[in-house]
C-alpha cells in the first residue's frame, strides 16, 4: 500500500512538474509576443562631429556622445512585428577642441571661438551639453517572439530640452605645449545654445546590439550668435528588458 502511495504521489508530482512548465513556456512566449521589440531600455554611445563646422573651429581628440533611455513599447495587434515606441531619457555631448578658448561666459552677442595656441592655454579643453529628451521610434523586429535573435531595425525623432551647457578645461601649457600649471578650470551658461532640439534617429541591428545615426535638425546655436552647427553622432546602442 505505501508503494502505491508513493507511486501515486511520484506521478501526480512528475506531471504537475511538466505542466507547469508547459504553462511557463506559454506565457512567455505570449509576452515575448506582446512586447513587440522589447528594447525597453537603451544605452548610446557615439563619435559627434559639428555638421556645417567652419575650419576656424580647431576641434580635436575624439569628441563622443553618451545617451541613456528609457522606453515604452506598443506592438500593432494587426502586425506583432511593427511596434512603436516612446520615452525619456539622457543625452550629453562632449566636443574637444585643441588650443582653443570659447567665451560662453563672454557677455558679448556672439559665441567667440578663439585661436589660443600663440599663448597660454588648455591643453585639454572641451564644450559639453545635456539634454532631457522624449525618443520616439517605429520599429519592425523580424521574430517579435525571439526578440534576443533577431534582427530590428527602428526609425524615429528625439524632442529634447537643454539642462546645461558649460565649457571645461584641464591643465595650462603654453605656446610650445610645456607645462605650468596643473588645474581645472569650468564656466558654465546656456546663453548663446538653443535650449530646444530636435533630431532625427535610426537604429539597425541583432539581438541587443545596433549601430544608430542621430542628426539634429535644431542648430546648436541660437540664430546670429555663431555658425550654424548641427551634431551628428554615429555609435552602437545596447538595448535590454
Amino acid at each position: 500500500m505505501r508503494r502505491l502511495v508513493l507511486l501515486t504521489l511520484t506521478v501526480c508530482f512528475v506531471t504537475l512538474s511538466f505542466a507547469q512548465d508547459s504553462t511557463i513556456q506559454r506565457l512567455n512566449r505570449a509576452a515575448n509576443t506582446k512586447v513587440g521589440g522589447n528594447d525597453h531600455f537603451m544605452i548610446q554611445f557615439g563619435s559627434t562631429r559639428w555638421q556645417g563646422k567652419p575650419d576656424s573651429i580647431n576641434t580635436g581628440g575624439f569628441s563622443r556622445t553618451f545617451n541613456m533611455y528609457f522606453l515604452f513599447a506598443f506592438p500593432f495587434k494587426t502586425s506583432p512585428k511593427m511596434s512603436a515606441a516612446i520615452g525619456v531619457g539622457l543625452a550629453t555631448d562632449h566636443i574637444f577642441f585643441k588650443a582653443t578658448r570659447i567665451g560662453i561666459a563672454d557677455v558679448g552677442p556672439t559665441l567667440v571661438f578663439d585661436n589660443v595656441s600663440d599663448t597660454t592655454h588648455f591643453d585639454k579643453y572641451k564644450l559639453a551639453t545635456s539634454f532631457l529628451e522624449a525618443p520616439i521610434e517605429l520599429r519592425f523586429t523580424a521574430k517579435p517572439e525571439d526578440s534576443k535573435h533577431s534582427f530590428k531595425i527602428a526609425v524615429g525623432a528625439k524632442i529634447g530640452t537643454m539642462l546645461s551647457a558649460w565649457v571645461k578645461g584641464k591643465s595650462e601649457v603654453n605656446k610650445a605645449g610645456q607645462a605650468l600649471r596643473d588645474f581645472t578650470m569650468k564656466e558654465k551658461s546656456k546663453k548663446y545654445f538653443n535650449t530646444n532640439r530636435l533630431s532625427l534617429t535610426g537604429r539597425v541591428g541583432y539581438g541587443a546590439f545596433s549601430a544608430f545615426v542621430s542628426y539634429a535638425v535644431t542648430p546648436l546655436l541660437q540664430e546670429g550668435v555663431g555658425p550654424t552647427l548641427r551634431p551628428m553622432t554615429i555609435g552602437l546602442t545596447i538595448a535590454g528588458l
